[in-house]
């Protein structure tokens, strides 16, 4: 007994001295130090020794396991002591390494600068739901159920029990008018960013889903150089100070007289290009003063309040601002794409 035991102390002594790390020295003292280790499976043994035997074999045996314990304590502070001096290594006054950034999404930055830009000019914001009445859609924007101007919006219509026919997915944020001017009286200046839905056929210049901000301005004697100045404003804040602004008359059913706005091509000067597709204009949004049909539905008079309105497409003003060919590359996900604008 007393040589086996001898013979252990060796054979864990070596192993213990090929152990370099925490997770080698655990497996050595489970190995040869726990419960069900080699050591004390080996005195277990030791009751079956003679009366005579017992006694030197066992102090023999009480040797070997203190030896063996203190070897292993030594080994442990060993490979503490080494962990510490790498850790200690560091200077952990350095500042960090920073993790890489996300950045705005481009239409988020564009949005948030028609904002900002309407925000000096006095707008504040204000939003309306995505989901909505046929009524604040259409009929009281002065598009009735049988009005050729729904030919204009390809519209995702909700299948709603009880309600067929009367909810779908807004096809512009124009509603936000009368739900505005519903909850206030005038003076009301307000942009109304959001999200709109189309149902028709996504290529270079359409999608499905696209933003929109929707602007509203009504007070007593708001005239057309109103809205001329404001936009004219807003376009050379976004496209240039040097930007020559055109308003030519557009037809829309909630607001008469109607415009487009145009701005010279910033690409060619006005000379006609791919840009501006030989015109020398780009066109940027639609506008004009609000239907006297419109005011009374909310509870205006005409007589006393006038407005006007405007209403614009950010990832086309993207586009332009960044001379991006496709609209489908904002909605693809595509992170080579996105970090171009972090």
């Amino acid at each position: 007994m007393i040589d086996r035991v001898c013979d252990l102390e060796r054979e864990a002594l070596e192993a213990l001295g090929e152990a370099g790390d925490e997770r080698s020295l655990e497996e050595w003292r489970l190995r040869y130090l726990a419960r069900s280790g080699r050591l004390s499976m080996l005195l277990r043994g030791l009751g079956d020794l003679p009366d005579a035997d017992r006694p030197a074999a066992g102090k023999e045996a009480n040797r070997v396991k203190l030896a063996l314990e203190s070897a292993h304590a030594a080994v442990s502070r060993r490979i503490e002591t080494a962990r510490l001096e790498v850790a200690t290594s560091i200077d952990v006054t350095l500042p960090g390494r920073r993790g890489p950034r996300g950045g705005l999404h481009p239409v988020t930055r564009i949005v948030r600068e028609i904002v900002a830009v309407f925000g000096q000019l006095g707008f504040r914001v204000s939003e309306g739901p995505e989901v909505e009445f046929d009524s604040y859609n259409f009929e009281r924007l002065n598009i009735p159920p049988d009005h050729p101007a729904r030919d204009m919006h390809d519209t995702y219509w909700l299948d709603i029990p009880g309600r067929s026919g009367q909810i779908l997915l807004r096809t512009h944020t124009s509603p936000n008018q009368i739900r505005i001017m519903e909850r206030q009286r005038p003076p009301i200046r307000v942009v109304v960013p959001g999200k709109v839905y189309r149902y028709e056929a996504v290529d270079a210049t359409h999608e499905t889903m696209f933003f929109q901000v929707e602007g509203l301005a009504v007070d007593r004697g708001i005239t057309m150089a109103d809205l001329k100045g404001t936009l004219a404003t807003f376009a050379r804040a976004m496209f240039g100070s040097e930007r020559r602004v055109m308003f030519y008359s557009a037809y829309f059913p909630f607001v008469e007289p109607g415009v487009e706005v145009a701005i010279d091509c910033f690409s060619c000067g006005g000379s006609g290009c791919r840009t501006c597709k030989g015109t020398g204009w780009i066109e940027i949004m639609g506008a004009g003063m609000v239907h006297p049909h419109v005011l009374r539905g909310v509870g205006y008079d005409p007589d006393e309040y006038t407005g006007f309105a405007f209403g614009l497409g950010p990832e086309r003003v993207a586009m332009l601002r960044y001379g991006i060919p496709d609209i489908r590359l904002f909605y693809s996900n595509d992170l080579r794409f996105l970090r171009q604008f972090h």
